[in-house]
């Protein structure tokens, strides 16, 4: 088992994206058009009056409970994705502000310093390191 390396700096981020997290993001960009709203609307008011031609009631709502379950299935996965590496930069950014303050702290020696880096750290959830 191979142990990953979590970035620190952002000189230590890859901008190497992997081909489903580029798929999530194009397809994150593309269903939050305003235009493809507008689509699924129109979907909606072409599938209402299809039960005049589709006489079975059942299948009329099957059509559209099937639809958009699938649908809705597959766009949860893809943003998740999304919103799960966005919520991780936020977070490794936050991070390497947090070890600059630090940084910054010990070479000013200021205790004000030292405790607004603590706060900043307890707010942003970074542990202190423990030294060897």
């Amino acid at each position: 088992m191979s142990h990953q390396h979590k970035p620190h700096m952002p000189s230590d981020v890859t901008s190497q994206v992997g081909f489903f997290d580029r798929f999530a993001q194009s397809a994150s960009k593309f269903f939050s058009k305003p235009w493809f709203f507008a689509f699924c609307v129109l979907l909606v008011l072409l599938w209402a009056p299809s039960i005049l031609v589709i006489s079975e009631v059942d299948t009329w709502q099957l059509i559209i409970n099937t639809t958009t379950t699938i649908v809705t299935f597959l766009m949860v996965a893809l943003l998740q994705n999304t919103q799960t590496r966005s919520d991780e930069a936020v977070q490794d950014k936050l991070n390497a502000i947090a070890e600059i303050l630090a940084a910054m702290a010990e070479e000013s020696g200021s205790e004000d310093v030292k405790a607004a880096v603590k706060e900043a750290k307890a707010a942003i959830g970074l542990e202190d390191k423990e030294s060897a």
